[in-house]
């Protein structure tokens, strides 16, 4: 989600021009508005935001999350995204600890975060996911544990938790170098997952929390490797077999020079895709679909057969899936199986 407040009113001109061109026609089941901050977007803004969204079609039961930050809500503006249709809120709480707030550069309260999601649930938002970042640089186990017992409080039905990666070039890489130990970090997700098991979430994606019937289904699009329509400055999809990019220069893209990189994916590298994503989920991949599509049988692929004798991977009611108390060391496992 793109936005420079002098070049707003351009910008969704060109948002709704892309949609108009490139946008099919299908039934929508999934929106999401975000990749940034779309909460700062004031009122005149969230009406031209409103035009474009009325370009899809939209299915009765469609998905439509907004990502917000709490500062940003209050009465007024819940009551506008209702009336647009959002149903679904994403808020970027991260964290309640004062040390990691003021490293991310960030703001948040538990009583500011409880009156707010009162206040959405009192408009009928029966669907609040919030974000929670972990391991950051100094972070000790009992802090984690304090944010996930204040998260848990607020009652989400849905939580993704992320331990934080420290990006080169970065200004906290460049202070800080490296997050927590290791061991320290699996200590924290152990504690993760026990603590939100025990309160009634369900852990379906690595870093993926949710109460009952409330996984994310937009998310679910990606880890399936399904298709998936991206528009705006940076947006990516799928589709057709083709993944593309968007531009990131706000210029080609107002000049309705949307897409800059566009590439055919091989059945190889869909396969490579599907095996990356689909292991994320705890649940896994499916044997008899993968077998009916691609006419390979994965029990037979020699790094899967090695994982599984490891137990590294483990084979259940026709599912090939991440042994879960070896879910930590995820990328390790993928990397051997790619």
């Amino acid at each position: 989600m793109f936005y420079v407040k002098k070049w707003a009113n351009k910008y969704f001109d060109a948002l709704y021009d892309e949609v108009q061109n490139l946008y099919e026609g299908e039934m929508i089941k999934t929106l999401y508005i975000g990749g940034g901050t779309p909460s700062m977007l004031n009122e005149s803004e969230l009406e031209q935001l409103d035009r474009v969204i009325k370009l899809f079609t939209l299915s009765p039961d469609c998905e439509f999350t907004f990502e917000a930050n709490l500062s940003d809500l209050n009465d007024i503006y819940l009551t506008r995204l209702k009336n647009m249709g959002v149903n679904r809120l994403s808020i970027g709480i991260e964290s309640f600890d004062e040390a990691k707030l003021k490293l991310m550069g960030r703001e948040a309260s538990f009583d500011e975060a409880n009156k707010i999601i009162k206040m959405a649930r009192s408009k009928g938002f029966d669907n609040i996911n919030i974000d929670f970042m972990y391991a950051l640089p100094k972070e000790d186990l009992q802090t984690t544990k304090d944010d996930i017992k204040k998260i848990i409080k607020l009652k989400p039905d849905h939580i993704s938790a992320y331990g934080l990666i420290l990006e080169p070039n970065t200004r906290m890489y460049i202070h800080y170098k490296k997050t927590v130990e290791e061991d320290e970090e699996y200590e924290m997700y152990k504690s993760i997952k026990r603590m939100l098991s025990r309160a009634g979430y369900e852990h379906y994606e690595v870093s993926n929390y949710a109460k009952p019937n409330k996984y994310a289904k937009h998310n679910l699009v990606y880890w399936l490797n399904g298709e998936y329509y991206g528009f705006g400055l940076g947006a990516s999809g799928y589709l057709h077999e083709v993944r593309y990019e968007n531009t990131k220069n706000i210029n080609k893209y107002l000049d309705g020079k949307y897409i800059n990189k566009r590439e055919l994916v091989s059945i190889e590298d869909e396969k490579k895709n599907k095996l990356m994503l689909g292991l994320r989920l705890l649940k896994g991949i499916n044997l008899n679909e993968w077998f009916l599509k691609y006419h390979e049988n994965l029990e037979v692929n020699e790094n899967i057969k090695k994982l599984i004798k490891e137990k590294l991977l483990l084979v259940e009611d026709n599912y090939l899936f991440v042994n879960p108390k070896k879910l930590y060391i995820m990328n390790e496992i993928l990397v051997r199986i790619i």
